[in-house]
């Protein structure tokens, strides 16, 4: 293998750890943006408290995969 082919697969192996750290801030950052609308749909208590159960990274995933199991949302509508 040459040295330009080592180097290449080197740095992108390096981009794909640092772009993998980064994503569960990604998350976070997509569920505060969505706080108004699920504050007007769910209400105070429970629209603040789906968002920070979205925004930590691996409980929000946790969540994610229990509503798409049941069909619904964990924390009701309005």
């Amino acid at each position: 293998m040459s040295i330009s082919r080592r180097l290449a697969r080197w740095g992108s192996a390096r981009a794909v750890r640092r772009l993998s750290r980064s994503v569960p801030f990604a998350g976070a950052i997509i569920a505060a943006s969505l706080l108004g609308s699920s504050i007007r749909r769910k209400g105070w208590v429970r629209g603040a408290a789906d968002t920070v159960l979205d925004a930590t990274p691996f409980v929000g995933a946790l969540k994610l995969g229990l509503e798409t199991l049941r069909g619904r949302d964990l924390l009701p509508d309005k």
